[in-house]
């Protein structure tokens, strides 16, 4: 450990509060898939914030984006009207075939929009007392008390209970535990196209075309968080729209704003009437300068085709991954995922494996102990992903059979 890593570890340890696992690792500086350390060491970023840097650290056009948008305008409250809301409401809707935007400051912010929209929206338009949200197991939808109910993962959970009535989680894929699980109190389903925090594990296609079908024979909302998966990252603009889905608002954040705090859902007209004013409201949600800064990330994201660019990039990284599976037998258990969001489950303890890819400078995530995660920049050079891999399999053959 060198000193200037121990004093920024003690300073840590002294001033925050204890809420983190840290990598030991202290950046200083990034620049597109790239970060270093306060000691100089470059490393590979296949993390990119846990998907939020979309477009890289300090990209240039964000940065003069940010820049004249500072010069301008960042703050006046939700109080007043706003070009720079209007001009990213218009190019996220554009995307999509929802008509309306609600923005906010993170994925957990956008996800309790999305509950308390289907809940007012059944009360108040539906006049129906349906309040109940099912999510599926292995979901993740963030960490405030609401956002916890939804998820129901007891470990998350552990000391912050009671959480919030009416939610429930049912198996995911399993649709017969659905039509059990939906009653006449049930507002809404709230499904993950790609469960990311569960190991990027995306869910099948026929499970959720059925899904949605159930919830529209049923007059309860379908609702998809693409916090993670959104914006690109699948290959699609939304992970949703691999397979045909039409839902009634979205749930998104992570890489909109390229690093800054910034949240959102999109919803039909019709869903979108269960807010008036008053009903929900946020007091930095939507700010001049995220706003404007979102608004030429979205714009980026259109004009590169990074859909594209994601889809044939996780294309060949499955691809190469699938043939070293074969080459390394016992090595490999799976290889999972959707355009640049892929998770590798490791049939050996994935620590060490993880660890030693740090130390040659390559930065992922390690999920349940096994599964390496991987959310690169969209815009991230295939050398930097094939010298990742060679790292990888150089790594795992150097592992007792």
């Amino acid at each position: 450990m060198s000193q200037a890593f121990a004093a920024v570890k003690a300073g840590e340890e002294s001033l925050l509060c204890r809420s983190y696992s840290r990598y030991p690792v202290a950046v200083v500086r990034g620049k597109g898939a790239r970060l270093w350390d306060v000691d100089g060491k470059e490393y590979v970023d296949l993390l990119a914030g846990i998907a939020v840097t979309g477009l890289g650290h300090c990209n240039d056009e964000v940065n003069a984006a940010l820049t004249a948008q500072a010069e301008k305008l960042w703050h006046v409250s939700n109080l007043f009207y706003q070009n720079e809301q209007l001009e990213l409401a218009r190019l996220l809707l554009s995307t999509s075939h929802h008509n309306k935007a609600f923005f906010c400051n993170s994925g957990a912010e956008a996800n309790e929009a999305c509950i308390k929209l289907a809940r007012r929206y059944m009360r108040k338009i539906k006049q129906r007392d349906a309040y109940e949200i099912i999510t599926l197991e292995g979901c993740f939808h963030g960490r405030t008390l609401g956002a916890l109910a939804a998820t129901g993962r007891e470990n998350l959970s552990d000391g912050f209970t009671p959480l919030p009535d009416g939610f429930k989680q049912v198996p995911a894929c399993d649709l017969e535990a659905m039509k059990a699980a939906i009653t006449p109190a049930t507002a809404a389903v709230l499904v993950e196209v790609v469960q990311g925090e569960g190991g990027v594990v995306p869910l099948c296609g026929d499970y959720l075309r059925q899904l949605e079908a159930l919830c529209r024979e049923r007059d309860v909302l379908f609702m998809c968080d693409e916090v993670q998966a959104g914006l690109c990252r699948t290959g699609k603009f939304w992970a949703f729209q691999n397979y045909g889905l039409t839902p009634d608002a979205i749930c998104i954040a992570k890489s909109l704003a390229n690093g800054l705090p910034m949240g959102a859902i999109l919803a039909t007209d019709a869903v979108a009437c269960g807010f008036e004013a008053g009903s929900h409201a946020t007091t930095f949600g939507g700010g001049a300068l995220v706003s404007g800064v979102a608004a030429k990330v979205v714009e980026i994201l259109l004009r590169d085709k990074l859909a594209d660019n994601a889809a044939n990039l996780g294309a060949h990284v499955k691809r190469e991954l699938a043939a070293m599976q074969d080459r390394l037998p016992g090595k490999i258990k799976e290889v999972r995922g959707m355009g640049l969001m892929i998770g590798i489950e490791l049939a050996v303890d994935g620590k060490p494996v993880w660890e030693e890819l740090l130390r040659r400078g390559y930065i992922c995530n390690l999920s349940h102990g096994v599964t390496l995660r991987l959310l690169p920049a969209l815009n991230i050079d295939k050398a930097d992903l094939d010298s990742f891999m060679q790292a990888l399999e150089d790594i795992l053959s150097g592992l007792p059979a």
